[in-house]
């Protein structure tokens, strides 16, 4: 073949086809690239998805009361708490007279679970916790109520002293169970 630019000969490849015939090894390439950029974005969003935690269930919306619990569930919650919990904790969740004091024997009285006390510095699953349970005999008198009250049951009650608590307690509540997640 005649390098008409050099005036000589040159010879040629017999690999060598017509520019419209050959690959374009830079666009296979690049598409090659951007197949794997898609891959490495899907896998990325998998692995985010499936390692980041639902959030948890106080940081849940209810839109009629703004908190983790509905109104079905405060209303389900009321006979409750006056069945199992109002002779001890008060009618309307205002504790045990003198409950800042301890018994002569070092225990506990009943606390208010209005919002008053510390009731808001345990986190939700503590408190169904405490419920579930009862006190460490030597702080408290609270008996378990596992045996009497279904899981369902526990949120109810709890729903209704928390509906007792002022915006601002619950916010400080939220805070601090965000700080303490489950065991």
């Amino acid at each position: 073949m005649m390098d008409l630019v050099h005036g000589g000969e040159v010879e040629v490849d017999a690999r060598a086809r017509p520019l419209r015939e050959r690959k374009r090894p830079g666009r296979a390439r690049g598409v090659a690239a951007a197949h794997l950029a898609i891959a490495a974005i899907v896998i990325a969003g998998l692995l985010v998805a499936g390692c980041t935690e639902p959030p948890r269930e106080a940081e849940r919306r209810d839109a009629e009361t703004g908190r983790w619990y509905t109104v079905e569930q405060v209303m389900q919650g009321a006979p409750l708490y006056v069945a199992y919990c109002a002779s001890c904790h008060g009618g309307q969740a205002e504790g045990a007279e003198e409950w800042r004091r301890r018994l002569p024997d070092g225990r506990w009285r009943p606390p208010p679970l209005n919002g008053t006390a510390h009731t808001w510095h345990h986190p939700l699953w503590q408190l169904r916790q405490q419920i579930r349970e009862g006190s460490d005999p030597e702080h408290g008198d609270m008996p378990p109520f596992a045996d009497i009250l279904s899981a369902a049951e526990i949120d109810a009650v709890i729903a209704w002293f928390q509906s007792h608590w002022p915006d601002r307690i619950y916010a400080a509540w939220l805070d601090y169970d965000a700080n303490f997640p489950a065991p």
